[in-house]
């Protein structure tokens, strides 16, 4: 994984700003929740906006749009300024994406 992407992601989290990537061969765009390891492997909780998903469509701003993206499979990430995107279910039940927390929104 790239410490810059990492930093990026982090970033993204502390500033409350959208990032646009291709994860999985797709063009995606979301804002990420928690970012830190599970078993040792960098991820990050994201909620979804845009773009594509392997998990289906998304759902407007629905509570469907969680996702769990391994950092090592983010490419071309780069952060924008927008509205920040969530769902009303964020913190209701425990995730299970990230063991170990760095940051979280």
């Amino acid at each position: 994984m790239s410490r810059a992407t990492y930093s990026l992601i982090r970033d993204a989290i502390l500033q409350r700003r959208q990032v646009f990537a291709t994860y999985g061969g797709l063009p995606r765009a979301f804002c990420p929740h928690v970012l830190g390891k599970k078993n040792g492997r960098a991820q990050a909780l994201v909620y979804q906006f845009d773009g594509e998903s392997h998990q289906g469509d998304l759902h407007g701003d629905g509570p469907d749009n969680w996702r769990c993206l391994h950092l090592d499979d983010l490419r071309d990430v780069r952060l924008e300024d927008g509205p920040w995107h969530s769902a009303d279910n964020y913190g209701r039940h425990p995730q299970a994406c990230v063991d170990v927390v760095d940051v979280e929104v």
